[in-house]
């Protein structure tokens, strides 16, 4: 007979940590690259241009499946999902190593690693709230990943910069299948709860043309660059077919048009299936929600402008003044710090503060810093010194919003609707980060000023976005959100015994 005491089930801790480790390598994928451009470009035979292309695509490709990899996640099962969207994160981390061009790299980190994160990041947030039943375990949970996607982003250009000037660019892709080997062995350890009920259907037509209206939305405002906003720099051309002549207006405009007309059809066509009682791709209902839409758009300023500002200032450090990977990872390390401090007392804010009020704050603490980086004796002209105040704030500010941001959306649907909100949530933040480079690379190449001109313009139009973000912030109603009751079997682990909360 067996008096052995039974085994504890796996702790929060066991429980989260694969989940934050996953968000933290997809956004240090994303932000690791700014300050690798200038090598990227000389190993590869291309130009800055062309590496900006690939961190937008990169991005693009999470925001645009990142709603049929939530329905994925509800129909194969959210641990199945996340193990497949581990393995292809991986595949292409793998081919990126080795990539002989930049054709080969938009492979494996463009699409590879950007599919790869549409699978694994929905049912990361699906399990943190049916894991957590109230608000404070709610917003430590939160915390702990959001916190990590924030520490991912800012952390990236130091620790990107130190593995290419170590080593090499493409080490920093290595380090990547390292460590997504070893969120494989840790979510091995652990079984995480399943959804209950009947597995929908996947709307493959409202798939396609969700992804397909965010990718000419984005593609539109990259021809910025190239063409200019308004006025045709030059002629736009598919082939040997000139469809703009110079001189005409900007082919931004128009593709942007066919973006915006998809995603109306995408609308029409969802709201269609609802009338004929079909499972749609995105439910309506996640619209209706004016605490939801604001925190939405809240969370896609908020990546927009971290995205933007560490791509302005480490292009500006990189190509006007000639530092390395490691220099310019080093100078954003301030901000690093911000997002760590900001982060490790979310959950003690959240019991002090609504989620109203740290999303105003945090709004109004990177808006400062970024004010601060053009008026202390003007960023882009004086020493690095002047940057570490700035910086700082933005971080901190960061930190701040982005685990409120997720709370509110989050928190405003229960449980059975939590695989469809969470898809929308992490493509709204994806969108964010893709338009954040591709604004600010527009702004840089369209402009025709000398020295610092560009870089200045490009932060003051970051600085206009993060004003209207602080609007939306405004209108967000007072007090906590509440919480509904989880309504699921709370997490096991693999011997079926139940697991300790995240209290």
């Amino acid at each position: 007979m067996n008096n052995a005491p039974p085994r504890a089930g796996p702790t929060a801790l066991a429980l989260l940590l694969p989940l934050a480790l996953a968000q933290f390598i997809a956004s240090y994928a994303a932000s690791n690259m700014t300050v690798a451009v200038s090598n990227i470009a000389n190993d590869l035979h291309t130009d800055v241009h062309g590496v900006q292309v690939t961190i937008t695509f990169f991005t693009l490709t999470m925001a645009a499946l990142m709603i049929p990899g939530s329905k994925l996640t509800d129909i194969w099962g959210r641990q199945a999902c996340f193990r497949l969207g581990l393995v292809t994160y991986g595949a292409g981390a793998l081919i990126a190593l080795l990539a002989p061009g930049l054709g080969v790299l938009m492979v494996g980190y463009s699409a590879l690693e950007g599919i790869g994160s549409a699978l694994m990041i929905p049912p990361i947030y699906i399990l943190v709230t049916v894991i957590t039943t109230d608000l404070p375990s709610r917003a430590r949970a939160f915390g702990a990943v959001s916190g990590a996607a924030g520490i991912g982003a800012a952390a990236g250009p130091l620790i990107g910069g130190l593995v290419t000037t170590t080593i090499s660019w493409r080490a920093s892709f290595l380090l990547q299948v390292l460590v997504v080997a070893v969120i494989f062995a840790l979510g091995l350890r652990v079984s995480y709860p399943r959804r209950a009920g009947a597995r929908p259907q996947f709307d493959l037509l409202g798939a396609i043309l969700s992804a397909a209206g965010l990718f000419f939305i984005v593609l539109g405002i990259l021809q910025s660059g190239t063409y200019g906003w308004f006025q045709a720099r030059k002629d736009f051309a598919i082939g040997s077919v000139v469809l703009i002549e110079q001189g005409g207006v900007s082919p931004v405009w128009p593709i942007i048009a066919i973006g915006a007309l998809i995603l109306l059809w995408f609308f029409l066509h969802i709201r269609r299936r609802e009338q004929a009682h079909k499972e749609p791709l995105l439910s309506t209902r996640l619209f209706k929600s004016r605490t939801s839409n604001l925190g939405l758009f809240t969370q896609n300023i908020q990546w927009l402008v971290l995205q933007g500002s560490f791509f302005v200032i480490s292009v500006f450090l990189q190509t006007q003044r000639s530092y390395s990977a490691i220099e310019t990872g080093l100078i954003l390390t301030p901000a690093t710090a911000g997002v760590l401090l900001s982060s490790a007392i979310a959950g003690g804010l959240a019991r002090r503060c609504s989620q109203r009020t740290l999303v105003r704050g945090g709004f109004v603490l990177t808006t400062t810093g970024m004010v601060l980086l053009l008026l202390l004796g003007s960023v882009f002209t004086s020493g690095v010194l002047a940057l570490v105040p700035g910086l700082l704030l933005m971080g901190l500010g960061v930190g701040v919003m982005l685990t409120a941001s997720v709370n509110v959306v989050q928190s405003s649907f229960p449980d059975s609707e939590q695989g469809e909100i969470s898809g929308l949530s992490r493509s709204v933040s994806n969108l964010g980060s893709s338009l954040g480079t591709a604004i600010v690379g527009s702004v840089l190449v369209a402009a025709s000023a000398p020295a610092a001109g560009p870089f200045g313009r490009a932060l003051i139009a970051l600085v206009v976005i993060a004003v209207l973000g602080l609007g939306a912030a405004m209108l967000l109603p007072p007090g906590p959100i509440a919480t509904q009751p989880s309504t699921e079997a709370p997490p096991r682990g693999r011997d079926g015994r139940k697991v300790e909360q995240w209290s």
